[in-house]
């Protein structure tokens, strides 16, 4: 089974390598940055489930790393932070912070907070639906590539739930028929490749590459 990756984002060498080394013990594969940048190149590249970020970071302070992971990845945020002002704690919060820690703060404490980021992360997480940069919320029908929100109708939505689903699988254009527009289906007969149409323009619509491939003579796949 796979550890649950963990970033710390702090530019104090000794509080990061003490977290490093106690969330390793901990059992979890732990990544770290020492500043806002770095942070959130980290993060954009590795998709940990849990973000232990620090506020007073060089180049780019953690509430702006925060909005911006927020914004690009579904992650979730512990913030660190010397200051007890609410003003702050409020701050934190609106920029998208699932909690709030401030230091000096008791490891025993830390490590039940991101225990339970944990558990919220894969009750929320069952229902999204992610492949490379995009992400699918099949509560909220929400659609994201990157930073862009994707609008789509009610049929293009089913029909990318299941390459979703399916990720890598080639799929036959008769499943594919069978399962969005049903077995007896009378309508048009290339419907399913003016779909595929539809939601390779939105989905490419800000010049990402191409995730819905076609397989000559067979269907279409979902891969990069």
């Amino acid at each position: 089974m796979a550890k649950e990756k963990i970033a710390v984002i702090d530019d104090d060498p000794k509080i990061r390598a003490m977290l490093v080394r106690s969330l390793t013990y901990a059992g979890y594969n732990v990544l770290a940055a020492e500043d806002g940048i770095k942070g959130w190149e980290l993060v954009m590249r590795e998709k940990p489930q849990v973000v232990i970020l620090d506020i007073m970071l060089p180049k780019m302070d953690g509430y702006e790393v925060c909005r911006l992971l927020k914004e690009q990845v579904e992650t979730s945020v512990l913030m660190l932070t010397a200051k007890d002002e609410i003003k702050d704690r409020v701050k934190g919060l609106d920029c998208g912070a699932d909690d709030y820690l401030i230091k000096p703060f008791a490891l025993e404490e830390l490590l039940a907070r991101v225990r339970a980021l944990l558990r919220r992360y894969k009750e929320v997480g069952e229902r999204i639906l992610a492949f490379s940069d995009l992400q699918i919320n099949l509560d909220t029908y929400q659609i994201r590539r990157g930073g862009r929100e994707i609008e789509l109708t009610a049929r293009e939505f089913e029909l990318l739930s299941f390459f979703m689903k399916h990720p890598r699988q080639v799929l036959t254009r008769e499943k594919l028929m069978d399962t969005v527009w049903g077995y007896d289906y009378q309508g048009e007969s290339n419907v399913l490749e003016v779909y595929i149409g539809y939601l390779r323009q939105k989905l490419e619509g800000a010049g990402e590459k191409r995730l819905l491939q076609t397989v000559r003579g067979i269907g279409y796949v979902l891969k990069e």
